[in-house]
């Protein structure tokens, strides 16, 4: 028996796993397929004009480390649409929900998982928006659900100004996995910040105990259910 195809769609490498490392691993242990898309390249933002050429060597070790931590977590190889980082709002919204659908054409996924729509950063706003477009629920859509997940260091800095706030409607055990997903995001040691930063090592850690107590579990991972099929 074949397990179901998984595609995780995010704004920037480290977002998947910071979002759901550990939902990633427990999917692949129970042998569903699991796909990853990340549109931006995620290193051109702290340019005054996005220059991708002087930051060929970052880009590029940047898709080395999103490789090696979906390996860790027996994720396929991602998918990238190297698009301009943080400066998603700069780009005609369609072209980006095309993206999005070829790769959902190709990949027939029943589940998704992305950002959620009311994080501070821009560009986890527009994914979010783009996934919603790109999966309407038309006749013969093999979509059954979408998941948005939390980021650290951007949805918890949000305010109620910019969209609404995360309040979790599902959590999963991930007890098992978060080993798995510390692992993963230590592929991203040069994108992980020192503790107390959110998006730390213990920050992620906190997080995980944090959502697993609020449900009686040790560890969670937690989403808001934009859409599931029964």
């Amino acid at each position: 028996m074949t397990g179901a195809n998984v595609l995780v769609v995010a704004a920037h490498p480290d977002d998947e796993i910071l979002g759901c490392g550990g939902c990633i691993a427990k999917h692949a242990a129970s042998g569903d397929s699991v796909n990853i898309l990340i549109l931006a390249e995620g290193a051109t933002s702290r340019d005054e004009e996005r220059n991708v050429e002087s930051k060929a060597g970052q880009v590029s070790a940047l898709q080395q480390a999103a490789r090696e931590a979906a390996d860790r977590l027996g994720a396929l190889p991602p998918r990238f649409c190297g698009l301009p980082d943080n400066r998603l709002d700069s780009l005609i919204l369609l072209d980006i929900v095309k993206r999005i659908e070829a790769v959902v054409a190709e990949v027939q996924p029943s589940i998704i998982y992305t950002h959620h729509g009311g994080d501070l950063n821009i560009d986890h706003r527009i994914t979010h928006q783009a996934v919603v477009t790109a999966c309407r629920p038309v006749p013969q859509s093999t979509v059954k659900a979408i998941y948005s997940f939390e980021t650290l260091s951007s949805t918890e800095w949000s305010s109620p100004a910019i969209g609404t706030s995360f309040h979790p409607t599902r959590f999963v055990d991930i007890k098992e996995f978060l080993g798995q997903k510390l692992n993963a995001l230590e592929a991203y040691s040069d994108e992980m910040m020192d503790f107390p930063h959110a998006r730390s090592i213990e920050g992620v850690k906190a997080l995980a105990r944090l959502r697993g107590v609020s449900a009686g579990m040790e560890a969670a991972e937690v989403f808001i259910v934009e859409r599931e099929l029964c």
